[in-house]
């Protein structure tokens, strides 16, 4: 009988902690963050976990067949739980002319990620949005001194989160429309540098919610070294204190839309993954844009050189998501994204 080498024996062990951490993922959504915030750790490395488990398969497949099942079964669970992380369709090229559409885009405060080119990417930005043409835009990050000048006139409706954000000094949230805002109010999350704000829109003969959130943010500026410079601990208290306010702020965002009898649209950059618990309560039984009708991968974040989805749109079901699309224009540290929709 032919001895397993000692190399195989430990690729079978790599093998079978990714694919029960891949399965792990699939009842992340489902557990409460507070329980073990390490489970928010794995959530964020999906997108990872699927593609160490299809070479997995691949090696197992030309060595000894049979192991290869263990990530097969995962996968297979994986995707009926999970679904899958990129769209196999080809970009929507439907006119949105004749259709709602709305952007989202953490704007970085309109500076760039080259201070020295502020002004310019800035005017930047504006002939970005004047391109596209959206009805409703929800900025995150947005920067105050827009608000004077006339480069924002194509909308006649705008909500800025002045008391928020500009009286307290924190992240500014703002929402511009083509459409009348008959009402607005923000979300005020405690103890945070991060809002939500909505606006009641008047569309046709239908009054919309439009949600604009920022959930907490991370603390970790890609290309700033701030990873390498904290210890282990350090980094996991952190990053475990933000997941335990983020699923906090998640709550109050689902208790604040139970009250709303309108239709509902939520925008904004989560700072977390679609595999997440914060995505599940927030979502619900929402349509996500990207799933409905996006292609690709839906990089909307490099996360140290590691693309992910963290920026969404998510509707109520009596809309009808016509189109998606992500940009990749390099205005900010995010990606603007934009969907077209009909009433059902």
């Amino acid at each position: 009988m032919k001895k397993t080498s000692i190399f195989k024996k430990f690729i079978y062990f790599v093998t079978m902690v990714m694919a029960l951490l891949l399965l792990l993922a699939c009842v992340i959504p489902y557990f409460p963050v507070k329980i073990i915030p390490l489970f928010s750790f794995i959530s964020l490395g999906v997108p990872a976990l699927v593609v160490i488990n299809i070479l997995l398969v691949v090696y197992w497949v030309f060595t000894r067949i049979k192991r290869s099942f263990v990530s097969i079964i995962a996968l297979v669970i994986g995707y009926i739980s999970l679904g899958s992380f990129v769209q196999f369709r080809e970009e929507s090229a439907r006119n949105m002319e004749k259709e709602l559409n709305i952007m989202t885009f953490n704007s970085y405060g309109f500076q760039g990620l080259d201070h020295t080119k502020k002004k310019e990417n800035g005017e930047n930005i504006i002939k970005f949005i004047s391109n596209n043409d959206p009805d409703i835009i929800c900025f995150q990050e947005f920067d105050y001194k827009r608000t004077r000048g006339e480069e924002l006139s194509a909308y006649e409706y705008n909500y800025v989160d002045y008391e928020w954000g500009v009286r307290r000094k924190k992240v500014i949230q703002a929402i511009y429309s083509k459409y009348p805002i008959v009402s607005h109010g923000n979300l005020s999350f405690p103890d945070s540098f991060n809002n939500g704000i909505y606006t009641d829109i008047l569309y046709k003969k239908d009054t919309i919610r439009v949600y604009n959130i920022h959930l907490e943010s991370l603390g970790i500026t890609p290309g700033k070294g701030v990873i390498s410079k904290k210890s282990s601990d350090k980094l996991y208290k952190q990053l475990a204190k933000v997941f335990k306010k983020q699923e906090e702020q998640a709550k109050l965002i689902e208790a604040h839309r139970k009250t709303v009898n309108y239709k509902s649209v939520i925008c904004g950059d989560f700072n977390n993954g679609q595999y997440s618990r914060i995505y599940n309560i927030i979502k619900g039984e929402m349509l996500d844009t990207f799933e409905e009708k996006g292609s690709g991968y839906g990089r909307t974040f490099n996360f140290h050189g590691l693309p992910v989805r963290i920026d969404f749109i998510l509707a109520d079901k009596e809309f009808r998501v016509m189109a998606h699309k992500n940009f990749d224009v390099k205005y900010s540290d995010h990606f603007p994204v934009m969907a077209s929709f009909s009433l059902n």
